[in-house]
């Protein structure tokens, strides 16, 4: 499901307009991707947790020339499923 198939399913849902969930949509992704992005965690009971995770700085080889080199460590967003997510996923 892309995310133009998932506003309609959102719309179909909620009843409301297809404006009015890709409006939503959009609201609740810059909401989550602002909070972890300053360092907080969103939990939602169930479904899961977003939050950010530190890479350390590590060695590692150039593909083409075989070097050893230096990959800077950074932060990268991370997702945790919930229970009732993995549970429905794995058909329970």
């Amino acid at each position: 499901m892309n995310k133009k198939e998932f506003i309609a399913a959102l719309a179909q849902k909620t009843e409301t307009t297809q404006v009015a969930s890709e409006r939503f949509l959009e609201n609740f992704m810059d909401l989550v991707m602002e909070t972890v992005a300053n360092g907080d965690s969103v939990r939602l009971t169930g479904f899961g947790v977003w939050e950010h995770s530190e890479r350390s700085e590590r060695e590692g080889r150039n593909p083409q020339t075989g070097e050893t080199m230096l990959i800077a460590g950074k932060r990268v967003p991370k997702f945790k499923p919930g229970k009732s997510f993995k549970d429905m996923v794995a058909g329970k």
